[in-house]
């Protein structure tokens, strides 16, 4: 990308992100921090939901470089590129439609960054501040790292061409983020510390591992187009245990729609990805139950 086409794309971050930050610095100088933690928190879930619908509309490389369009700042300018390349293959995952959707992702995405830019520096202007005495800025210090993080799997999902173990770990990593982000907003708020569960706290924590481990399965159902795999419920292709390849569907460093040794994956493998989301959604139930 050129220095004009970076410097617009930072440009129109920013401007995605101004909104928030205006609202928050309305407020007083107390409230300011508690509020952009928890307004970086739900953007984050927001970007997530974004994320997620990128995935579903197969529109991950509908923009193939990183973190521009074609070279450009958005779609528009890279039309002309966008249309030779939807000629040249009208099937495949480059549309007009689709860069506008990953466009629309990364833009958010660089918005969250700024919003944490900002949150790491208030935090440690802030350690001075009345009420702050709890305030670590190394939480937020944290978090702008594992943004930044995210930010290197977002472009190695592009360049990477949907590698499912990178897909796979780019969600997880924005679910990472997420929790980070809600811990450092709650450690805001008022707490009563009158109640103490170990128990309860340590079944909450397997809980919230088990679920984090379904999550990762289902990146790996879609990150591997094994959604179809199993098209019945609640069985898979008519039987309960049907043919199944794990040793292929879980090789977890491989190309999208290859097996370990770069042949072409089988259905049995993709079969195997599906049926384990299902069987481990019992778990998740009888650990939140």
């Amino acid at each position: 990308m050129t220095a004009a086409s970076l410097l617009w794309l930072a440009l129109i971050s920013i401007t995605v992100a101004a909104a928030p930050l205006v609202y928050v610095w309305r407020s007083s100088d107390v409230q300011k921090y508690r509020k952009l933690a928890w307004i970086t928190a739900f953007l984050t879930l927001d970007l997530i939901m974004v994320g997620s619908f990128t995935r579903l509309t197969d529109s991950g490389l509908g923009c193939p470089d990183w973190p521009g369009c074609y070279g450009q700042s958005n779609p528009w300018s890279a039309g002309d590129q966008i249309r030779q390349a939807q000629d040249a293959l009208s099937t495949g995952p480059v549309t007009m439609s689709k860069a506008w959707i990953e466009m629309a992702h990364r833009y958010f995405a660089l918005a969250v960054g700024v919003l944490i830019v900002v949150l790491a520096v208030q935090a440690w202007r802030g350690q001075q501040a009345p009420g702050s005495s709890k305030r670590s800025p190394w939480w937020a210090t944290a978090a702008l790292v594992w943004v930044c993080i995210q930010g290197l799997f977002g472009a190695l999902t592009v360049t990477m061409k949907l590698q499912p173990a990178i897909v796979t770990l780019h969600l997880l990593g924005g679910v990472g983020l997420l929790a980070l982000l809600t811990w450092i907003a709650l450690r805001e708020a008022p707490t009563d510390n009158s109640i103490d569960a170990p128990r309860a706290r340590l079944a909450a924590l397997v809980a919230l591992g088990v679920v984090l481990v379904q999550i990762g399965l289902g990146g790996w159902v879609s990150s591997n187009y094994a959604v179809m795999a199993c098209p019945d419920f609640p069985l898979c292709q008519g039987q309960l245990l049907p043919p199944m390849n794990f040793s292929d569907g879980f090789t977890w460093w491989r190309a999208l729609g290859q097996t370990g040794d770069g042949e072409l994956i089988q259905v049995q493998a993709l079969v195997a990805i599906h049926w384990t989301h299902r069987i481990f959604a019992l778990v998740v139930v009888a650990a939140v139950a």
